[in-house]
């Protein structure tokens, strides 16, 4: 996916992207950073079609993401959001199962393919023994690996996720992160997210973008990117940047 001269402005005072050009790496995992409001979403919102920019294009196998059918792209980008609003008393499996709507025509649904996609989805996110309960009895952590099993069941190539960790607490974000990391593993999946937490995007992470005011500042390899003066740069916060041989690298915020 090439994201080239991207330019977008909400209210025609502020460019909230301003010339953003990239490259998302196929199979890899791409992780954007930066401080509120900086862009991360409104670059993620492009990419996922919700959001048409001003100026610039977003191109997949080399044709222009806004030229799609909505049906057509939503085979090759799922993405989830940091909030989710529907019925709490919805079943798991019917919630996931909403995921096979671009692969449905009128008058015409592949029950068989249908049903292995959802097991599948399910299997994967760790919630087929779950798959008869209602929303509302899970927690958290399971709220959010159901939203990523219906993006699953779309069988689409590219997964985009918001701010996945937000609102959980750190056993449920080490535990989506992991899942993130086997998903790109084991199936091929290419994924774009957003990320706050810059030690999670250091560790899961092969590629980071990291942006200040609309535009990319740098970006490469989360050794590469994340140094020092960057984060005293872009979020005004001095901190060390230390390599160990069991944990890799991290990052320790120090003072303001």
């Amino acid at each position: 996916m090439n994201v080239s001269q991207i330019k977008l402005s909400y209210d025609q005072k502020q460019n909230h992207l301003d010339g953003v050009t990239t490259t998302i790496e196929k199979g890899k995992i791409t992780t954007i950073i930066g401080p509120n409001g900086c862009g991360k979403t409104t670059l993620l919102s492009v990419i996922s079609r919700n959001n048409m920019p001003q100026q610039g294009s977003v191109t997949l196998e080399q044709k222009d993401i806004m030229t799609y059918k909505a049906k057509e792209f939503a085979k090759k980008l799922a993405i989830v959001y940091q909030q989710n609003s529907v019925p709490q008393d919805i079943t798991i499996e019917k919630l996931v199962a909403y995921g096979r709507v671009p692969h449905q025509q009128l008058m015409k649904r592949n029950v068989e393919e249908d049903e292995a996609a959802v097991n599948w989805a399910l299997s994967a996110t760790n919630l087929t023994q779950k798959r008869t309960c209602k929303l509302d009895a899970l927690s958290g952590g399971e709220r959010q690996r159901v939203w990523i099993a219906m993006a699953l069941a779309q069988k689409s190539s590219i997964l985009c996720l918001d701010e996945p960790t937000t609102y959980l607490d750190i056993f449920y974000q080490i535990e989506l992160m992991e899942l993130v990391k086997k998903l790109n593993k084991e199936h091929a999946l290419t994924i774009v997210m957003v990320l706050h937490d810059i030690n999670q995007a250091i560790k899961y992470s092969d590629h980071i973008i990291l942006m200040k005011d609309g535009k990319i500042l740098c970006e490469g390899a989360p050794i590469e990117t994340v140094t020092a003066e960057r984060m005293k740069e872009v979020y005004g916060v001095e901190v060390i940047i230390q390599t160990h041989e069991s944990v890799g690298t991290y990052m320790i915020p120090l003072s303001i």
